[in-house]
């Protein structure tokens, strides 16, 4: 979602600030600016659109101050306005956030009894104004930011700057990561990791509801309950600050490319010499009666691959839910369970909230995430860093493979724990999965014929059954996301309870089929779509291409895998899919319209 990033420096502020709102692009957002104390006196410069845009903007009106705050803001409250868009100043303080201010409407009409007018649309807008009413009132800006804060509801991160002050900003958090950054006489704010990196390498990541007073050669951290914190400095791994496109067109192009690599790695982290699998001792499936797995869009989609692993492997009981509608369905955790909670960033909130219900519920919590220090790995019992790297590009690739990896290897373990014998060839065979996928992504000039004529379609549907129904899911995920192509995945078995009525020559039909126990199935209603001139993308390995090929429009031939793998490899071309749909559509591969990486608000 949106990004924050801040200075206490020894130098101009403003290239600064845009640097690392560079950063954080990839974050989504659709306006961007900055506010910067010179002299003494807050200034402040946005624009709508791309970063560019800002830039254009300060090349025609600079902007002094060596201490300034930034933001890209990705519309909650009010359209994407120059008016909208932050910082928000009041008076003599300037704010950006990060998050939802729940309670604006009753803070907006108590404000409006005492004679203050507002001037945009935005929830934030209401931070900047009480804190301006409580300096009139004589608070000191500590003071003022304090008392704010403890007048909001909701999810939020902030940065304050201040008229007058330019060696002293203000920070918090509720619900939103925020890190601070030490330099060398300096002081940097930033919604991750990644936007501090050209800057420092030393980051202190603030807890929840921590209130930051900073300096240029200080910082204080009081927690929620007001008391003097002691939040540990770390430094950041190298692997974080390189957010380079490597040479590719696109970070999606990029990252579709590391996945070999990324797989190697987790392997490596999580699979031993032996083929042992080695994760956290305290995870005992033993004692686990059920798994209730829970995470939001494509991690959702991986979880419903993991059910089939866990329940056919280590016949254990699997329920999925979405993050955004479990804790509202109030269910039942009973003991024994074991809740898994997805999330690449460990900052969604939807899943966030999901796992606070689930805490003292669950005989344990267990994290996957991609970002150990995130609020979803402090807040675990267990956590399993899938260790993708930076993905930057807003759809998720290697993160994707990754997290299905990981969640492969627990239900391995799970089997292992609960005496319940493995398929054939696994877990060696997982070791050859970074050369099948190398090789798979060699094949991308077959990929990039077939989505030029995908792009022609108004309407698409992915079909799968088994382990690929998830993979059904999404990739028409994937494709609507990039492409903004409608397109709906199913099981293939449902083709007949509904969708089969939206066949015609102008609906493709993709639809992935290795050749295992499931494909005659498959193949019949591959069939009964081309009986009604329907036009099929079959994606199958050599011996299924051999079986079924005939009458389809396309095939794109995949090597042969173990069954309980293909998810993984599958993966690969529903991603390609979508790239070179959306390459042929035109559209913003990395920065689709209306989306964002890390959702942190619900």
């Amino acid at each position: 979602m949106c990004g924050i990033v801040g200075v206490l420096g020894n130098h101009e502020a403003a290239p600064i600030l845009v640097e690392g709102l560079k950063r954080l692009e990839y974050r989504g957002y659709d306006s961007a600016g900055i506010a910067t104390v010179d002299a003494g006196k807050l200034a402040r410069r946005r624009a709508v659109g791309k970063l560019a845009n800002l830039s254009d903007l300060l090349v025609h009106e600079p902007l002094a101050g060596k201490s300034g705050i930034g933001h890209t803001r990705w519309a909650t409250h009010g359209a994407p306005t120059v008016d909208n868009a932050h910082p928000h100043r009041a008076g003599p303080v300037a704010v950006v956030h990060n998050g939802i201010i729940e309670n604006f409407k009753e803070l907006r009409a108590n404000l409006a009894a005492d004679g203050f007018e507002f001037s945009t649309e935005t929830d934030t807008e209401t931070v900047a104004l009480l804190a301006e009413r409580h300096l009139r009132n004589g608070l000191s800006p500590q003071e003022a930011a304090y008392q704010t804060i403890g007048e909001l509801d909701g999810a939020f991160a902030l940065a304050f700057l201040f008229d007058g002050h330019d060696d002293l900003m203000i920070a918090t958090r509720k619900g939103s990561p925020l890190a601070i950054g030490h330099g060398d006489g300096e002081m940097f704010v930033g919604s991750d990791a990644i936007a501090l990196a050209p800057f420092t390498d030393q980051i202190t990541y603030l807890e929840e509801g921590d209130f930051a007073i900073l300096t240029r050669t200080s910082l204080e951290i009081r927690d929620q309950n007001g008391e003097l914190a002691n939040r540990q400095k770390r430094l950041i791994q190298l692997d974080v600050a390189r957010i380079d496109k490597g040479g590719h067109k696109h970070f999606m192009a990029k990252e579709i490319a590391e996945q070999p690599t990324a797989i190697d790695r987790a392997l490596a982290a999580y699979l031993g010499h032996d083929n042992a699998i080695n994760l956290p001792e305290a995870l005992d499936f033993s004692k686990i009666e059920r798994v209730t797995l829970v995470a939001c869009g494509t991690g959702y989609y991986a979880c419903l691959a993991a059910k089939y692993w866990f329940e056919q492997i280590a016949r254990v009981p699997v329920e999925v839910d979405v993050a955004s509608e479990f804790r509202y369905r109030e269910p039942p955790i009973t003991p024994g369970t074991l809740a898994i909670f997805v999330s690449q960033s460990g900052e969604t909130a939807d899943t966030l909230a999901a796992l606070r219900y689930t805490a003292g519920k669950a005989t344990q919590i267990a994290g996957l995430v991609n970002v150990p220090e995130s609020s979803i790995a402090r807040e675990s019992d267990v956590v399993l860093p899938i260790l993708a790297g930076p993905e930057i590009s807003v759809a998720s690739t290697k993160a994707f493979t990754c997290q299905l990896v990981i969640l492969l290897l627990m239900a391995l373990k799970a089997a292992e724990q609960r005496g319940t014998s493995l398929p054939a060839g696994l877990p060696q065979d997982l070791r050859s999965l970074p050369g099948l996928i190398h090789q798979t992504i060699a094949g991308e000039s077959k990929v990039k014929s077939v989505s030029r004529e995908l792009a022609k379609a108004q309407d698409i549907i992915f079909l799968g059954r088994g382990h690929l129904y998830p993979l059904a899911l999404e990739g028409a995920l994937k494709l609507k996301e990039l492409s903004y192509i409608h397109a709906e995945g199913y099981a293939s078995g449902e083709l007949k309870h509904g969708p089969i009525a939206l066949i015609d020559e102008n609906v493709p039909v993709v639809v992935m089929a290795p050749s295992d126990a499931l494909f005659d199935k498959t193949v019949s209603n591959m069939q009964e779509v081309m009986a009604r001139g329907g036009k099929v993308v079959l994606i199958t390995d050599a011996k299924g291409a051999q079986l079924a090929s005939d009458g389809v429009t396309e095939t794109l031939v995949l090597p042969e895998v173990n069954d309980a793998l293909s998810p993984i490899l599958y993966a690969i071309p529903a991603q390609q899919i979508a790239y070179y749909t959306a390459i042929a559509k035109g559209t913003d591969v990395d920065q689709p319209r209306n989306l964002a990486k890390s959702v942190t608000v619900e």
